[in-house]
């Protein structure tokens, strides 16, 4: 199982909203052949060992990491396939957290005569699909914040000058993280001081999300070029100039228009469903500081990747990565499980969960 949940992280950042799995079948204590789901729309793993096994599958044992799927979608249900081929047990990690299958595949295999065992490294399946877990129960992405700052939390000086506060290596590995997620989100004030493209490296399927509560964007940000690489959706209020919406919407940029949330701002949780009513099950969001500080006030970010850059900025004036209004007793900080630290050239990353 072991095996299989480390090939299951080959397709991360590829088969989503579809769930990461790897699988194995195994045989006399030998293993036939080991496979995971690739590509949204591709075989899922189960078949992808059955294929690659060919005649061997009669009386062997798959293991996989989610329970097989019994229901159509983009492929046939596996559990038919496992049936067919003969396989003689199946033992999955975890069952399946989407309602339409949860359960009703182990069923499915029971009634055809199959052995089924479930919870094996069930601790580590759940923890590498965490994004589809809080999916199928919040039909909400999994948010992410990263962010650059100087040791002292600066993301610039108080002249605004921000780049580079970190070197090469962290910002290459920053860029990166891009392709494993689904969408991207930043103020539009961070569009107006430093111009970003927001591209991913290579990634197709890939959504720039800006929140803009009266529209300031710049009708020539680099944010909204290139929409066939990835598509900007900005998110506004009815506050908006009807002029700069029509002229946005000439360009082929998409405009959301949600409710206000507080002061005026676009309301996150409006955000966050409509992201989830188009299957998008993971959000990057990358700034400014009021931002992620609105993200953190209302306790909706899931994980923190943060590079410290070895230097003090100072002042009073600079930018800090996470600002919004703040607690006002320690006890309603938001903590953080810090899981690791890792040197990135000069840099430091730190990773971890909001508790």
């Amino acid at each position: 199982m072991g095996i299989a949940l480390s090939l299951a992280r080959k397709g991360e950042g590829k088969v989503s909203p579809n769930p990461m799995v790897g699988a194995l079948l195994v045989k006399n204590g030998k293993i036939l052949a080991r496979g995971y789901h690739r590509c949204f729309g591709g075989p899922h793993a189960e078949i992808e060992v059955i294929r690659r096994a060919r005649e061997k599958t009669r009386g062997s044992t798959l293991y996989v990491t989610l329970e097989p799927c019994s229901c159509f979608g983009k492929t046939p249900p596996c559990t038919q396939a496992i049936i067919k081929a003969g396989i003689g047990k199946v033992i999955a990690a975890i069952l399946d957290p989407n309602p339409i299958n949860s359960g009703k595949g182990i069923e499915e295999l029971k009634r055809a005569g199959i052995e089924t065992e479930v919870g094996v490294y069930e601790k580590e399946a759940r923890e590498i699909n965490e994004v589809f877990f809080k999916f199928m129960k919040k039909k909400i992405p999994f948010v992410i914040v990263k962010a650059a700052a100087s040791l002292d939390g600066k993301i610039a000086t108080q002249t605004g000058e921000s780049k580079w506060i970190t070197g090469l290596e962290a910002r290459k590995l920053a860029h990166e993280m891009r392709e494993k997620v689904d969408a991207i989100l930043v103020g539009v004030n961070t569009v107006i001081r430093d111009n970003p493209s927001l591209l991913p490296p290579s990634k197709r399927n890939f959504l720039r999300i800006v929140l803009d509560s009266r529209l300031k964007i710049p009708l020539e940000a680099r944010v909204l070029k290139e929409q066939i690489k990835a598509q900007t959706i900005i998110f506004t209020t009815p506050r908006a100039s009807k002029e700069k919406l029509a002229r946005l919407k000439n360009k082929g940029v998409k405009v959301v228009i949600v409710e206000r949330g507080d002061e005026e701002r676009v309301s996150l949780e409006e955000v966050l469903l409509e992201l989830g009513r188009l299957k998008i099950l993971t959000l990057l969001v990358e700034g400014g500081g009021e931002i992620i500080g609105s993200f953190f006030e209302k306790r909706h970010v899931d994980k923190v990747f943060l590079f410290f850059a070895p230097r003090i900025i100072g002042g009073k004036s600079s930018l800090t990565w996470v600002e919004g209004k703040g607690v006002r007793i320690l006890s309603q900080t938001p903590r953080i499980e810090v899981r690791s630290f890792k040197k990135i050239g000069e840099d430091l990353l730190v990773e971890g969960y909001v508790k």
